[in-house]
C-alpha cells in the first residue's frame, strides 16, 4: 500500500494534537490481537508521520535467531527490503549498539569504515532509506522501523523528530506487549492434559489476552510524562485514561476464564536441536538467578524428527526446571548433550542427554517417578509438586515411539535420557 506524504508547509501541530495522535494510535494498536495486523498499523503511521515512500518493519523472531521483515509499504519496498536479516548480521548490531535512529547524515559523516558500521551503511544504502528507528526493550532490539525517501521536512524537522520518537514508543510498547503475549501463549499450550494445569493455562493466557490495551496506554504514558509533565492537558487527559485501565486490570485479576480445550499433537519435520536451543533460552535467566551454570553440547550432525514441536518443548522444559529445582539451594550445572545414536538393530535415533548435579533420587523412587501423582516434592505453596509431570513427560515420549531412562545417585545428580526415532535419510 501507498501512503501520501503529509504537507511540511503547514502549521505545526499543537500540543493538544500531539498528544491526540499519540493517544489514537496507543488506542488502535492496544485494541489489536494480531501481530500482524499490529505491525501493519505500525508501519503505515511512523511512515506517513516521516512523510516517506516506502518502509518496512522488521521483528525479533528469537527461536529463528533472526529479524523478520512483518510489514511493508510502498510499491518498491518488497524490491528493496529483505525478508529477513539475521541477528549478528551489521544493521540490527548497531542498533543495539547505539539505540538510536539511524539517518543518512550518519552514515554519510559519523559512521567508520569498520563493522558493523559500514555494513550497516551499506545495508541502509540498498534499501534507499533515509532513517531506521530502532525499538528497544529491556535493552533487546526487539523490532526496527526502516524510512525510504521521502520529502524534506523544513521547518518542522524537530517537531517531526518528537513525533516519531513518541510514535516508535508506543511502538515499542505495543510489540513489547504483543510478544510477551504470544510467549505466554506458546508456554500455557504446553501445559495441557490435566484439570490444574488447564486452569493455570487459561488464567494465564486469558490475563495476557486482556491487559494487552492498559498496559500499552500504561507504559506509554510513564515514559511521556517526565517529557510532558509542565502540560496540564496531557497530564489529566492520560491520568484518566491510565487510571481506567489499572481499575481494568483490578477487576481482570477476579476473573478465571473457561479451561482450554486439549490441542490435537501436529507432527512436523523438525530439528531437534533447535527445539532444546529455544528451551534453555527460557529457562536461562532462572538458571542464572539460582547460581546454576548451563552447559550444552548440540550434535551437528544429528538426525530430524517427526514431532510435536510444543509437546517436545513441555518434554524438555518440564526436565529442564526439575533438574534446576533440584539444584536451587546450592547451585550447580546442568547439562545438555545431543547426539545422533544407531542401536543395534540399526535404526538411527535423535538423542538427548540431560544431566544435573543436583540432590539426586533415592533408588527406591526412581522406579516409581513416572507414576501418576508421584512426587518427591512435599512443600507448600508455589513449590508444591503435583507428580504428573513426568507422567506428562513419559506418555508424550511414548505418543512419539520413543523412549525415556533415568539414572540418578543421591547427593550426586540425576541424568535423563530421551530417544527420538529419526526421519529415514
Amino acid at each position: 500500500m501507498t501512503l501520501h506524504s503529509q504537507t511540511t508547509d503547514s502549521m505545526a501541530p499543537s500540543s493538544s494534537e500531539l498528544l491526540d495522535m499519540v493517544a489514537i494510535f496507543a488506542a488502535d494498536l492496544g485494541s489489536m490481537t494480531d501481530l500482524t495486523t499490529l505491525a501493519n498499523r505500525i508501519t503505515q503511521e511512523i511512515c506517513r508521520a516521516g512523510s516517506t515512500t516506502h518502509g518496512a518493519l522488521f521483528l525479533l523472531d528469537r527461536e529463528r535467531e533472526c529479524y523478520r521483515r512483518a510489514s511493508l509499504v510502498g510499491p518498491r519496498a518488497s524490491a528493496l527490503i529483505p525478508s529477513t536479516l539475521a541477528v549478528i548480521h551489521p544493521l540490527p548490531r548497531h542498533l543495539s549498539a547505539t539505540n538510536r535512529i539511524m539517518t543518512q547524515s550518519d552514515s554519510a559523516g559519523t559512521l567508520h569504515d569498520t563493522l558493523p558500521e559500514a555494513g550497516a551503511r551499506a545495508a541502509m544504502t540498498a534499501m534507499e532509506a533515509t532513517r531506521i528507528v530502532p525499538h528497544h526493550n529491556k535493552g533487546r532490539l526487539i523490532a526496527f522501523s526502516i524510512l525510504g525517501k521521502g520529502l524534506p521536512l523544513g521547518d518542522n524537522t524537530v517537531l517531526s523528530k518528537s513525533v516519531l520518537a513518541a510514535l516508535a514508543q508506543t511502538a515499542t510498547n505495543a510489540i513489547d506487549t504483543i510478544l510477551l503475549h504470544d510467549d505466554l501463549h506458546r508456554s500455557h499450550t504446553l501445559m495441557k492434559r490435566t484439570d490444574r494445569l488447564k486452569s493455570l493455562e487459561t488464567i494465564a493466557g486469558g490475563f495476557a489476552h486482556e491487559i494487552r490495551n492498559p498496559l500499552t496506554s500504561i507504559k506509554t504514558f510513564i515514559q511521556l510524562a517526565p517529557e510532558r509533565k509542565d502540560d496540564p492537558h496531557f497530564i489529566q487527559s492520560f491520568s484518566k485514561v491510565v487510571l481506567d485501565d489499572v481499575h481494568r486490570i483490578e477487576r481482570l485479576i477476579q476473573e478465571i476464564l473457561d479451561y482450554a480445550r486439549y490441542m490435537e499433537p501436529q507432527l512436523t519435520d523438525e530439528d531437534l536441536n533447535d527445539i532444546v536451543a529455544s528451551c534453555l533460552y527460557f529457562i536461562d535467566v532462572k538458571a542464572d538467578s539460582h547460581g546454576i551454570k548451563i552447559e550444552k553440547e548440540l550434535a551437528s550432525e544429528l538426525p530430524r524428527v517427526m514431532l510435536d514441536r510444543q509437546q517436545i518443548k513441555q518434554v524438555l522444559l518440564n526436565l529442564f526446571l526439575n533438574a534446576m529445582a533440584a539444584m536451587e539451594k546450592s547451585g550447580g550445572t546442568l547439562r545438555v548433550q545431543t547426539r545422533r545414536l544407531v542401536k543395534a538393530e540399526g535404526n538411527v535415533w535423535a538423542h538427548i542427554e540431560i544431566e544435573d548435579t543436583g540432590e539426586g533420587i533415592q533408588e527406591a523412587n526412581l522406579e516409581h517417578i513416572f507414576d501418576p501423582f508421584f512426587t518427591t516434592k512435599h512443600e507448600s505453596g508455589e513449590h508444591e509438586g503435583t507428580g504428573l509431570g513426568l507422567t506428562i513427560v513419559h506418555q508424550i515420549i511414548q505418543e512419539h515411539h520413543g523412549e525415556i531412562l533415568v539414572k540418578s545417585s543421591v547427593g550426586a545428580g540425576t541424568t535423563f535420557f530421551v530417544s527420538l526415532p529419526a526421519l529415514p535419510a
